[in-house]
């Protein structure tokens, strides 16, 4: 038997709760990057602003901070019914969003309010996944399940990018629109034939403690367990430093630097997407044999040196390359990332510990917000190589500060 078989990436299926959420999780994942990439050119292209790009980008981040409630809402009543709900949410936004495109009522204004709406529960919904396959899935089939979790936001951003630049390009926002509503509509149908928490005993309602109670202990928890704590603070840094370069900022990388149109921004998004995709694959494969901790610091450090590879790229053919690379780099450390916290939160903070997990989130928009400023003052080029050093410097510092807890063989963080 050799270490890496592909029956690891098929194993997954094998629970019946699972065949169920893949496909949710990879409706709902289109037409989120749909909705992203056609809503955020619409943007650049109304506006000419790349400060309201980034504050478009930003608003989408803006529950951020509602995050950790999703999580203790997940702990009490069932991360599916909690899901289910996120995403009946994004429906019915899409929904009005395509009626105004119909009316040619859409503006601006519009689509700030629209992402805004979006932003209050969007940024939970990659916690909510995550607890829910630590809540349906056994221990051991857990980083190769994550891996193959993954592929289904990478791969729709891949599919999902170029689609949705090739409708928006050919009819117009009406039609995407349709597209992205009926991508939400099934992913939620789906999403309710997923299996819901394993029974246990609860509490008398009058015993249970307050939410505030269950935060303040995933907060406690998290403060207390140094491979958690590191993993928080590297997935704020990542955030703040690397996603705004790969994500709010592609479409005045592909408008402004490289002058192509809607398609040629697909492409962009797609590379990035594929090397994350073909990284999710190689961490499903892996499985098992992977130390989640050393590989999260390390390919965390080589995801900083493809993206300021990316940034000195004069023409769209060898930007194309360095995101893949980056995307590749980004799969690798953040999916052992994901499996170190779900693994040592263990099933009563694991809600509440992913909730935690998705405050870091909140580093996008500052980030963004930040990039839009300075590019305005120094050029992308060297803010983008800013962020990109500015990481590579911290990622070190927690790496060399945790290191007992991160590098040590026999670390909690290592555990397989």
């Amino acid at each position: 038997m050799t270490l890496i078989s592909s029956s690891a990436m098929l194993a997954p299926f094998r629970v019946r709760s699972f065949r169920f959420q893949w496909p949710a999780d990879l409706l709902t994942s289109w037409g989120i990057e749909m909705e992203n990439l056609v809503l955020g050119w619409y943007i650049l292209v109304e506006t000419g602003s790349v400060l309201a790009l980034t504050l478009f980008w930003a608003l989408q981040y803006l529950g951020t901070l509602l995050a950790p409630v999703f999580g203790m809402a997940g702990d009490r009543i069932g991360h599916r019914t909690v899901l289910c709900a996120m995403r009946a949410a994004y429906a019915l936004v899409a929904a009005a969003v395509t009626a105004l495109a119909w009316a040619e009522m859409l503006d601006p204004g519009y689509v700030f309010a629209a992402a805004a709406l979006s932003g209050l529960i969007r940024p939970s919904d990659q916690g909510m996944r995550n607890a829910l396959i630590g809540e349906t899935m056994p221990g051991g089939a857990l980083m190769a399940t994550m891996g193959v979790s993954r592929t289904t936001a990478d791969s729709a951003r891949i599919a999902g990018a170029l689609a949705g630049a090739g409708l928006f390009a050919a009819f117009g926002m009406g039609p995407v629109y349709v597209a992205i509503t009926g991508f939400y509509g099934l992913g939620f149908l789906l999403t309710l034939g997923v299996a819901g928490r394993r029974l246990r005993i609860e509490p008398a309602s009058a015993n249970r403690p307050s939410l505030w109670r269950d935060l303040a202990e995933g907060l406690a928890y998290v403060w207390d367990t140094p491979c958690s704590l590191a993993a928080m603070w590297l997935a704020f840094l990542v955030n703040l430093t690397a996603f705004p370069l790969t994500s709010g900022l592609l479409p005045y990388v592909a408008k402004d630097l490289y002058g192509l149109g809607q398609t040629g921004l697909g492409t962009l998004v797609a590379s990035t997407a594929l090397g994350s995709l073909l990284g999710s694959v190689a961490v499903s494969l892996a499985g098992r044999v992977i130390r989640p901790a050393r590989m999260m610091i390390l390919f965390a450090l080589a995801w900083y040196l493809a993206l300021l590879l990316f940034v000195q790229m004069p023409g769209p053919a060898g930007g194309r390359l360095a995101l893949t690379l980056a995307g590749f780099m980004q799969s690798l450390s953040l999916v052992p990332m994901s499996v170190m916290l779900l693994t040592s939160a263990g099933e009563r903070f694991r809600g509440r510990v992913m909730g935690v997990r998705m405050l870091a989130i909140y580093g996008v928009p500052i980030g963004l917000m930040i990039a839009g400023i300075l590019i305005e003052r120094i050029g992308f080029v060297w803010a983008a190589s800013l962020y990109c050093v500015i990481g590579l410097a911290l990622t070190l510092s927690i790496a060399l500060y945790w290191k007992a807890d991160l590098w040590a063989r026999d670390a909690p963080g290592n555990w397989r």
